[in-house]
């Protein structure tokens, strides 16, 4: 057996799998990797493909020391299979079949609902970058454009994640599904990403700052899900990727909270303590509170409707065969089986939102959105906090999550960010209010100007409280070629 902590590099794909004794499945990988780069090439960070990006790249599995820093190409960068060390004691915790072995291979019965969920989790990894390839161009400083293309490479990494599995683990459908991972793109008409969210635009560091906080949280949430996973390979997989997650969190959480400072110095040192003075705020170059509050909005909403229908017997039936869990499912007090179980689900009754209780198996996408809700509204409170600090009346919200929705019973009407129905019209009339408008864009973009200089930041963002890896704040995170 391959030594599960090290990474071997003596392949072309860097892994901890034991592909140079896997023939197969090197052969079948090889045979990808050059579409894959040609995907990167075209798909991947615009006109920073020769430049010298001070990147992590992992040469272990073990907690605390899998990454190393150094200067590279991205790509040149080393993209691997990466699985967490396998506990050979594991048993399935949920489901049917709990207390029993976690599966090795693939069940016959499952085959189809394990591709599907690769297949899902796959697709949405390259369909970041994609919507990300611009935003080099109009990065605030070499800082955060290094974070940018640090999430690029680790979302092309988890692409490859995917596609191991669907190599090893599928046979000629999972090649096939493979290769279909690298012909859709973002937002085409014709062949476009399989979840909505992953289908529109990011255009400006606003919105990806918007995009990591809350949309990559949603991708946690399902990565901690699939962790749980009687299937071993996936679980091994996603509890690996998970760790790499949290740096594109951190990237959402602390650019959000940095625009806030900048925003709050500004109004102070101009004598601006009214944050609904909008015109004034944005005279200053820096972006107001409402704007914010509307992106969050925006991007709240389309990261709900990723978690699919309110009940679904889809999700019931992943749960029961023991295939997806809860979030934390190892840390739940229950019996696992949630045969007689109930949860409340907020539907639509007589054209009312109410509460009800629902069977626990089919609401398992509301518990998991509504897990999704508290952890987001964290990050809320932390920057209420340095708006407080800096002495402005002013409180970021949470939406309500009928507010805005495509998907699951409140896509069938309209309401206020504070859950009050209205008139389709009516909310015509005010969603600028509420949700970026073309005004909104444009002054958010007329900030969008490149600041390339070391130790040097735009002026709507303040500077970070420490660089990666412990690095001065004039240090050369790229070297722009």
């Amino acid at each position: 057996m391959p030594d599960t902590m090290a990474v071997d590099y003596t392949t072309s794909i860097p892994n901890n799998v034991g592909l140079s004794e896997d023939r197969r499945v090197l052969k079948a990988l090889e045979k990808w990797h050059p579409g894959y780069l040609d995907w990167w090439k075209e798909m991947g960070p615009e006109g920073f493909q020769e430049s010298l990006v001070y990147l992590r790249t992992a040469v272990g599995v073990e907690t605390g020391g899998w990454a190393k820093f150094d200067y590279v190409k991205m790509p040149e960068y080393r993209w691997g299979i990466l699985l967490a060390p396998q506990d050979k004691e594991r048993l399935i915790g949920f489901g049917q079949h709990k207390g029993m072995p976690a599966w090795q291979e693939v069940p016959g019965e499952y085959r189809a609902m394990l591709r599907r969920l690769c297949v899902i989790q796959g697709d949405t990894e390259p369909a970041s970058v994609e919507q990300q390839r611009h935003l080099g161009a109009t990065a605030p400083s070499l800082y955060d454009m290094r974070n940018l293309f640090q999430v690029n490479v680790e979302e092309a990494r988890h692409l490859w994640a995917m596609v191991y599995l669907l190599q090893k683990y599928f046979g000629k459908d999972g090649r096939e599904e493979a290769d279909g991972l690298l012909r859709r793109r973002s937002g085409d008409v014709d062949q476009p990403r399989m979840l909505g969210a992953f289908n529109e635009t990011t255009p400006d560091w606003l919105s990806f700052f918007m995009f990591t906080y809350f949309t990559d949280r949603d991708g946690k949430m399902q990565l901690e899900s699939l962790a749980q996973s009687g299937f071993d390979p996936l679980a091994r997989t996603t509890r690996f990727m998970l760790t790499e997650e949290a740096h594109h969190m951190f990237v959402g959480d602390s650019g959000i909270n940095r625009v806030i400072k900048r925003t709050c110095e500004a109004m102070i040192a101009a004598g601006i303590h009214d944050p609904y003075d909008i015109n004034a705020v944005r005279s200053l170059g820096v972006i107001d509170l409402p704007t914010l509050q509307k992106k969050a909005n925006l991007h709240y909403s389309l990261s709900l409707d990723l978690f699919g229908s309110e009940i679904s017997t889809n999700a019931a039936n992943a749960y029961t065969n023991g295939l997806k869990g809860r979030y934390r499912e190892d840390k739940i007090d229950d019996d696992h089986q949630l045969l007689n179980d109930t949860y409340p689900v907020l539907r639509l009754v007589n054209g009312q939102v109410e509460t009800t209780l629902e069977p626990a198996l089919t609401a398992l996408n509301m518990r998991l959105r509504d897990d999704y809700t508290r952890e987001t509204a964290s990050g809320i409170k932390r920057w209420n906090k340095q708006i407080e600090k800096a002495g402005i009346s002013y409180e970021l919200k949470l939406p309500n999550v009928t507010f805005n929705r495509k998907i699951g019973v409140f896509s069938e009407i309209e309401t206020s960010p504070e859950g009050l129905i209205l008139d389709h019209k009516i909310f015509e009339e005010r969603k600028d209010e509420w949700l970026p408008s073309q005004d909104d864009g444009a002054f958010v973009a007329s900030l969008m100007h490149a600041e390339v200089r070391p130790g040097h930041y735009a002026g709507w963002i303040a500077p970070p409280k420490m660089g990666i890896d412990n690095k001065s704040g004039d240090f050369e995170f790229v070297q722009i070629q």
